[in-house]
């Protein structure tokens, strides 16, 4: 039997008793491997949202596509690119917009998704690329930062890098869908990216990714086949070794021969 795809309402019924999984894809192959697997949500990036195949490849994901403050504009920029992703079959929005902003979006029943904690497009306001909340002070900013966006009318709130007993705390104190990354299970909410779990990370792998599988190795063998099997083609053309006789169509000799008279003008 198909799965069906969580809505909102089922998700907030369920906040407390189901941890959910979210997976961050980034193409066609990773998004049905995750439809395939069974993962809960996905985010995505806008461009592939709005391909009308999306919901092939995916029909149970809950998705939320993402847009960084700075990718966007106002807030009427911001409205009008949710109504086209909702249009596009998206459940929820990630928008780390102004507060405004995503009260403005609330106000016109779009589900959005803040961020709270490390946000690595304004880390330099925590002190880089590390854990917040690790003390009183910082954990109570997290928690009332949750709750401007509870306020602003927010369905949830990525909640990144952050000590699990904060996030755990937190979660008692509020009805936002708390996705965790690094957040430990006190969210409602597993979320990694796929290129982390995959291995396919060339860059800095956070300390809160784990890899399940190597693809990187296993596409450099894949590479370094396609390298060897190239380089076979040019040595057997070079030697005169390709083509050979099975791999050729050929003439009947009655055939040839009138050709060869054709040619000759006899």
């Amino acid at each position: 039997m198909a799965r069906k795809r969580p809505t909102i309402a089922d998700i907030r019924a369920n906040k407390g008793k189901v941890q959910y999984t979210m997976m961050r894809t980034e193409s066609w192959d990773e998004l049905a491997a995750a439809e395939a697997a069974g993962i809960d949500m996905v985010s995505v990036p806008p461009e592939m949202m709005i391909e009308p195949r999306f919901r092939d490849v995916g029909p149970s994901l809950f998705a939320v596509p993402g847009m960084n403050y700075f990718e966007g504009g106002n807030t009427d920029f911001f409205i009008d690119w949710s109504f086209k992703m909702l249009k596009a079959g998206a459940d929820a929005v990630y928008c780390s917009a102004s507060l405004q902003t995503v009260k403005r979006l609330a106000e016109e029943a779009v589900p959005v998704i803040g961020h709270v904690g490390l946000i690595p497009s304004k880390a330099t306001w925590t002190g880089g690329f590390k854990a917040v909340g690790k003390t009183a002070a910082s954990a109570k900013q997290v928690f009332e930062q949750v709750k401007r966006y509870e306020e602003a009318g927010a369905f949830g709130v990525e909640i990144e890098v952050v000590p699990p007993e904060v996030t755990a705390e937190i979660s008692k104190h509020t009805d936002l869908f708390l996705v965790s990354m690094g957040g430990g299970s006190g969210g409602d909410c597993q979320y990694l990216f796929g290129c982390d779990v995959l291995g396919t990370n060339s860059g800095h792998v956070p300390r809160h990714a784990k890899k399940y599988a190597n693809l990187a190795a296993e596409y450099a063998r894949i590479q370094t086949m396609r390298v060897d099997a190239f380089k076979s083609f040019v040595a057997e053309v070079q030697s005169g070794g390709w083509p050979t006789p099975e791999y050729l169509v050929t003439a009947p000799k009655a055939e040839m021969d009138a050709f060869k008279k054709m040619l000759a003008g006899k």
